[in-house]
C-alpha cells in the first residue's frame, strides 16, 4: 500500500536520508516526488546558463581530463580537472586529493555520465567541485543504458545528500506498488475527460518512453490536485449553505439612508455593484461568505461600512476585525468621522437614527473596556471595531449579524470561527483584502467564498509615479531622493520612509545577518528604522520634523505619533511596514522604501498605496543596492512599471513557489501542489471546480466515492483543513 513506510522497502539508512533531505516518509510520498525534467540519451543537456549556487544535475560527455600537481599548505597535492561538454557549452569539474583516483579511471574522454553538484565560480570559470556522477554505459541501439534510465532519463529535485539517480533507484524499488494507488477521480469524470488512470499516470511520469507519456501523465496528475482541492472547498461551501442565518434587509429611511444622504460624493459604479451583491447575500437565510478584494484606496471600507449600517438597521450588530491595534484605531477613527452624528447614539447631539461605534483592543483602560463590553451586550453599540481582543470569552453580543474581517490572510481559523460563534445564529461574513488575487488563486485558496472585485479608484485619487533608485551603482540618485523628499515637504506635504526592521536588538541583527548569508545576499543587515531616522534627522533631512514609528512601541505612543503625522505636525515618518494597511493621510505625497528588494511585490504595492491619497500626485522611490541584472531588480522594475495590483499579483505569484500561495508558510504543511501551477492551469482549475460542485451536489458525503474520500482525508490533514477554513 502507498502508506507503507519507506524504511520497510528501502531500508532504514536510505529512508532516513529521504526523510531528512526531502521530507519523504512513505511509498506514496516517493511516488508523488515527480521528476523536475527529463534528459534524452540522444540529446545532451544544456550547460549554458547554469544557476549559480544551486544544486544541479546535468548529462554530458567528457571532453578531456588531466591531473595537475600543485604545492599546497600540506605539501604536494593532486587535482583532477575534467572538462565536460554538451555541444553548446563547457563546464569544468574539479576533484582534489585522495578523491582524484576513481574519477580519473572512470571519466575518460568520450565517456557520458550524469553529474550532480553545486554550481560555483573559480577564476571566472563555472565549475562543479567534487560532483557525484553516474556513468551512462552504452548508446542508442547498443542495449539499455541502465535499467533505471529508460528512454528518457528522469532528473529529480535533489539535494547534496541525495543525488537524482539515487532517488531514481529508490523510485524503481517502489514503482510496482503504483498498482495499489487508489484513484480519486470518479470513473465517469476520468472517461469523460479522456484521462488515464492513476497507476498508469504514476508509471508514465517516472519512467516515460516518450515525451507524450510525460504530457499525458502530467495532465492526469494536475486533475488529481485541482479536483481533490476543489471538492474540499465545494463541500465546505455546501455545508455553509445548510447553516441557518437571520436575513438582514436594510430598512427604508433608516441609518443607511441617513448615512448616504450625508456623503459629499456619489459611490463609484463598482461600489454600487458590489454593495448590491452584498445586500442580496445579507437578505438570504443562510450565511453570506464573500471575499471583497480591491485595490488600495478603491473604497472597500466604505462598502463594508454600508453593509454594517444595513445590518444595524435590520436590528443586528456588526463587528470589524483588524489585524493590528494601529489599524483597528485607524478604522474606528475613519468610521466615526464618516458617520459624524450618526455614530453618537445615546449621546447629546446624536442624530435620530444614530448608533454607537465602539473600539475594543487589548491595551484599553479597564474602565473603557468595561463600558465597551456593556454597550455590546445591551445592544447599545451597533458597530464594534477591534483586534483579536473581540474574540475573548468575556465579549458577548446582543445580536451579532455581520463579521467583517480586514486583511484576511493575517487571521487563523480559530480566531475567525470564535468570532462567528458569538452570534445567536451564524452571522454573515465579509472578508476584505487589499492584496489583489488572480482569479485562479481566488478559486483555489479562497474557493469557499463568493468573490467581489472593486477595480475602480474613486474620483480624486491621484496618480503615483514610481522609480527604482540604484544606491550602489549611482549613489547620487539616493542624494537626489532625499532632495525630492525635502521639496515635497517645502511644498506643504509629508513623506514616509519605510525600512525592513526596527533595529535596537542585537538578536535581531544576528538573525538578519544569518538570513542574509543563507540567502546569498549582501552581508549587510537590512536598514533599521531607528538608525535611518537618526541619520536623516542629522543629515540630508536636518531641520525637518522626523519621527519614528514601529511595532514595538507602546500602543498609546504609536497612536500619538500617527495622530501627529495625520495632523501635519510631523514632516517625515520613518516606519516599518506597520503603515502597510489602513493608514490614511491624504497630505502624504512621497514614500522612500529602503532596501526595497527585501519586500515582496504585493507588499511594495500595498505600501505605495499610502501616498497619492489626496489631490496632489504621489511619488514612490524604491531604493536598492542589488545589481542591475539581479532578479530582485527585475521585481522592483515591475513594481515601478505598473500600478495594476492584479498584474503585480501575477508577477508575485510567478516568482514564488505555488506552496506559498496555498498557505504552506501559514499552515506549516507541505504544499499538495506538485504539478498544478495556479496561474498557467486556469482552465484545469475552473473545470475541476465545476466537476467538484456537481459531484458534491449529487453526493455531499461522498458515500459512493470511497477513493475520493481517502484522497480528501490525505489532503485535509488537520492543519491543512484549518488553512482552507481561513477562506
Amino acid at each position: 500500500m502507498l502508506g507503507e513506510p519507506l524504511k520497510k522497502v528501502l531500508g532504514p539508512a536510505t529512508a532516513k536520508v529521504m526523510a531528512e533531505a526531502l521530507d519523504l516518509h512513505t511509498v506514496g510520498d516517493l511516488l508523488h516526488h515527480y521528476p523536475r525534467r527529463y534528459a534524452e540519451r540522444g540529446e545532451l543537456t544544456t550547460l549554458a546558463d547554469l544557476p549559480l549556487d544551486e544544486h544541479v544535475t546535468v548529462v554530458a560527455r567528457v571532453a578531456d581530463a588531466r591531473v595537475l600537481t600543485f604545492n599546497g599548505a600540506r605539501g604536494r597535492g593532486q587535482r583532477l580537472e575534467v572538462t565536460i561538454t554538451d555541444g553548446s557549452g563547457r563546464l569544468q569539474l574539479v576533484f582534489f586529493g585522495k578523491g582524484v583516483h576513481k574519477p580519473h579511471k572512470d571519466l575518460l574522454p568520450g565517456t557520458r555520465a550524469m553529474f550532480s553538484g553545486k554550481v560555483s565560480v573559480f577564476n571566472r570559470k563555472t565549475q562543479l567541485a567534487h560532483p557525484a556522477y553516474e556513468l551512462l554505459r552504452g548508446e542508442e541501439g547498443e542495449g539499455a543504458v541502465d535499467s533505471w534510465a529508460g528512454a528518457l532519463i528522469p532528473i529529480y529535485p535533489a539535494t547534496t545528500k541525495l543525488e537524482s539517480w539515487k532517488i531514481a533507484k529508490a523510485v524503481d524499488a517502489v514503482l510496482p506498488r503504483a498498482a495499489d494507488a487508489l484513484d480519486p477521480l470518479p470513473p465517469a469524470l476520468r472517461e469523460g475527460r479522456g484521462l488515464t488512470d492513476l497507476p498508469d499516470a504514476l508509471r508514465r511520469i517516472h519512467r516515460p518512453r516518450t515525451r507524450a507519456d510525460v504530457a499525458e501523465a502530467r495532465e492526469r496528475l494536475k486533475w488529481d490536485e485541482a479536483f481533490v482541492l476543489q471538492v474540499a472547498l465545494a463541500r465546505r461551501r455546501y455545508a455553509d449553505a445548510q447553516l441557518p442565518a437571520v436575513a438582514r434587509r436594510p430598512v427604508p429611511g433608516g441609518l443607511l439612508d441617513a448615512f448616504d444622504a450625508r456623503l459629499p460624493f456619489t459611490l463609484t459604479e463598482g461600489q454600487q455593484k458590489v454593495s448590491k451583491e452584498i445586500f442580496d447575500d445579507l437578505a438570504t437565510e443562510h450565511p453570506m461568505h464573500r471575499l471583497l478584494q480591491g485595490e488600495v484606496g478603491s473604497g472597500k471600507t466604505m462598502v463594508a461600512l454600508r453593509a454594517m449600517l444595513a445590518v444595524v438597521d435590520a436590528g443586528g450588530q456588526a463587528a470589524m476585525l483588524a489585524p493590528t491595534e494601529v489599524l483597528a484605531q485607524q478604522h474606528h477613527r475613519s468610521v466615526t468621522e464618516m458617520m459624524g452624528e450618526l455614530a453618537q447614539g445615546g449621546m447629546l447631539g446624536g442624530a435620530e437614527h444614530a448608533t454607537k461605534v465602539v473600539l475594543l483592543t487589548g491595551s484599553m483602560s479597564t474602565a473603557a473596556r468595561r463600558q465597551a463590553l456593556l454597550d455590546l451586550v445591551t445592544g447599545e453599540a451597533g458597530i464594534v471595531i477591534g483586534t483579536h481582543a473581540l474574540i475573548e470569552d468575556k465579549v458577548k453580543f446582543h445580536d451579532l449579524g455581520l463579521v467583517v474581517v480586514d486583511e484576511q490572510h493575517r487571521f487563523g481559523v480559530e480566531q475567525r470561527d470564535a468570532l462567528r460563534g458569538k452570534g445567536k445564529q451564524p452571522p454573515h461574513l465579509l472578508v476584505m483584502t487589499a492584496t489583489p488575487i488572480p482569479r485562479t488563486v481566488a478559486m483555489t485558496v479562497f474557493g469557499d467564498l463568493e468573490t467581489s472585485v472593486l477595480d475602480q479608484l474613486p474620483a480624486g485619487r491621484s496618480p503615483i509615479a514610481s522609480h527604482v533608485v540604484p544606491a550602489a551603482d549611482k549613489p547620487h540618485f539616493l542624494a537626489r531622493a532625499w532632495e525630492r523628499v525635502r521639496e515635497e515637504v517645502e511644498g506643504g506635504h509629508q513623506a514616509y520612509v519605510v525600512c525592513p526592521r526596527i533595529g535596537d536588538e542585537e538578536d535581531e541583527r544576528k538573525d538578519e545577518k544569518r538570513k542574509a548569508a543563507e540567502d546569498g545576499a549582501d552581508k549587510r543587515p537590512p536598514l533599521a528604522v531607528l538608525d535611518v531616522a537618526d541619520q536623516l534627522a542629522k543629515g540630508p533631512l536636518a531641520g525637518l520634523r522626523v519621527e519614528a514609528l514601529h511595532g514595538r512601541m507602546a500602543p498609546d505612543d504609536k497612536d500619538a505619533v500617527m495622530r501627529r503625522f495625520a495632523a501635519g505636525d510631523v514632516d517625515v515618518l520613518v516606519a516599518t511596514t506597520v503603515i502597510e494597511v489602513g493608514v490614511n493621510v491624504p497630505n502624504a505625497t512621497a514614500m522612500v522604501i529602503m532596501d526595497a528588494d527585501r519586500f515582496g511585490v504585493s507588499q511594495l504595492h500595498q505600501l505605495r498605496g499610502r501616498v497619492g491619497r489626496g489631490s496632489a500626485p504621489g511619488l514612490c522611490l524604491l531604493v536598492t543596492e542589488m545589481p542591475e541584472a539581479s532578479p530582485a531588480r527585475g521585481r522592483l522594475a515591475a513594481v515601478a512599471a505598473t500600478l495594476d495590483g492584479f498584474e503585480l499579483s501575477r508577477i508575485d505569484l510567478e516568482q514564488r513557489r505555488e506552496g506559498d500561495v496555498l498557505g504552506q508558510a501559514q499552515s506549516g504543511v507541505r504544499s499538495s501542489l506538485r504539478v498544478l501551477a495556479v496561474i498557467e492551469d486556469e482552465e484545469v482549475i475552473a473545470a475541476a471546480r465545476e466537476e467538484a460542485v456537481a459531484v458534491v451536489a449529487a453526493d455531499p458525503g461522498l458515500e459512493h466515492l470511497p477513493e475520493l474520500r481517502t484522497a480528501l482525508a490525505a489532503l485535509l490533514d488537520e492543519e491543512r483543513e484549518q488553512y482552507l477554513e481561513k477562506g
